[in-house]
């Protein structure tokens, strides 16, 4: 299992990315029980908060891409897809925690994400456009919305890196935690949030998140339809190809 799921007493559940040989990077199966998970979460009155996480050391290498490339069109019965709209839609608080890597889904997710916690160590980089595709997951919306239109083109045009300072500074983290203390820290405020009267906590997501929600579930299927167009470009496959013989 490339994602473990544990749930506390407490009604905190985690999913934590466990595929440390491959840097985190998402399979399908792995895009299969994230959803599972938050579909369950979602259904089940015991689980107050979910906890995404990788290790103190790595969060995710974004996509698995050559797993990625064999599950066909991109609609609703593609694993990525699916994981996506669940996320975004997603009624209960989720804490994140990363640590190393988070490219790509690795950070778009966190978009979605209520409260982020991150090791000085992050690198935090979506280069769709070095790779011949366009912005996922609402990104095109998201971020923007967030860091403002020039920081936005900077890291979804330009696809630079940024570190945890940045991230910080630009409202994407929350705060920034020691390596050794992260995951114990995210866990905290999970149990912190799960302590809440979780009807006033739900509402108060639904509140601050509504109207976003709603505009994010019609752009990520924008940039879909948008992203599976590029995918078939002789330049995608010319990127894509450079970077698989790189790596």
């Amino acid at each position: 299992m490339s994602v473990q799921i544990t749930q506390n007493d407490a009604g905190v559940l985690t999913l934590s990315l466990h595929r440390p040989d491959k840097k985190n990077a998402l399979s399908l199966a792995m895009y299969r029980q994230l959803t599972e998970a938050l579909q369950q979460a979602r259904n089940d009155p015991g689980v107050k908060v979910v906890v995404l996480q990788g290790s103190d050391s790595c969060f995710s290498s974004g996509n698995d891409l050559q797993d990625f490339l064999t599950a066909g069109e991109l609609d609703a019965h593609h694993p990525t897809v699916a994981f996506l709209y669940q996320l975004n839609a997603f009624n209960k608080p989720v804490v994140a925690a990363v640590a190393g890597l988070a490219i790509g889904i690795g950070t778009t997710a966190l978009l979605h994400c209520d409260l982020v916690y991150a090791a000085p160590d992050c690198r935090f980089q979506m280069p769709f456009s070095q790779l011949g595709l366009c912005p996922e997951a609402a990104s095109s919306l998201l971020l923007p919305q967030l860091v403002g239109y020039q920081r936005a083109a900077q890291y979804l045009l330009l696809g630079e890196a940024f570190t945890t300072e940045q991230a910080v500074a630009m409202g994407l983290v929350n705060q920034q935690v020691a390596n050794a203390e992260l995951l114990a820290f995210a866990a905290d405020k999970a149990q912190q949030l799960a302590r809440l009267p979780a009807e006033a906590v739900q509402q108060s997501k639904a509140l601050l998140r509504g109207k976003i929600k709603r505009k994010a579930d019609k752009v990520i299927a924008i940039e879909l339809e948008v992203f599976g167009e590029l995918l078939k470009s002789d330049v995608c496959r010319q990127q894509l190809q450079r970077f698989f013989e790189k790596k």
